[in-house]
């Protein structure tokens, strides 16, 4: 089975707005020395491995503490355990509050840095590391960032699921695994059991593109737009 490699684009929720810190961003004192691999048991694994260091499938995630507020936000870096909460939960990327509140009879929004000129030639599928996000998050983000200025795409999908996971694969060696590649798996890959997880990845179906000025306008019942 080949491995499926993801694009490491920028999450929309690490760019720097005017009025908050994005919920997904990091802080400076959330840093962390990454514990010593071994294996045990015919997998990866920490020397000193708690509990909480594997989710309820068995995978092992990397670590790093959770302080937000502590120190400077470092809007150009995704916190990972907020990244993989909002995606499980279901969170805005930007605010932290569910998105399915902005849910409509397309779905669930995603911002996405895709020339939507390009969508012809998209997959009937998409696998993202963007967790959702809502309406007004969304246009202040495309009015924030100077990449999203350029381009952007906004979709709502009615079929999305969670699909595997953005890592660091390692092999076995002696006398401790050794990286072997970076990139994705997906859930019953049988090299799972090899894989520092960093980041939960969304497969995206049945996604429509949208227009997001005109969501906000009908949104907000007025032809006047933030800035």
């Amino acid at each position: 089975m080949s491995t499926p490699l993801y694009p490491t684009r920028r999450p929309v929720g690490t760019l720097r707005l005017t009025d908050r810190v994005p919920f997904i961003a990091s802080w400076s004192a959330e840093t962390a020395t990454q514990p010593d691999v071994t294996m045990r048991r015919g997998r990866l694994a920490y020397r000193d491995e708690r509990p909480w260091d594997r989710d309820s499938n068995g995978v092992l995630w990397r670590r790093v503490p959770s302080m937000p507020g502590k120190g400077r936000p470092e809007y150009g870096k995704v916190h990972l355990l907020r990244q993989r909460l909002a995606m499980d939960a279901l969170l805005c990327q930007v605010c932290g509050q569910p998105a399915q509140h902005g849910s409509t009879a397309d779905g669930l929004l995603w911002l996405l840095g895709e020339d939507p000129d390009d969508l012809t030639t998209w997959p009937a599928e998409m696998v993202t590391g963007h967790p959702p996000v809502c309406l007004s998050c969304a246009w202040l983000s495309v009015r924030a960032c100077p990449h999203l200025r350029k381009q952007y795409a906004a979709v709502r999908a009615r079929r999305f699921s969670l699909s595997g996971v953005h890592g660091v694969l390692y092999r076995p060696s002696h006398p401790a695994p050794v990286p072997h590649d970076v990139g994705g798996l997906d859930f019953g890959d049988d090299r799972m059991p090899w894989m520092q997880a960093a980041q939960l990845m969304m497969r995206l179906d049945e996604f429509t593109l949208v227009d997001l000025e005109t969501e906000y306008r009908s949104h907000t019942g007025s032809g006047a737009l933030p800035r």
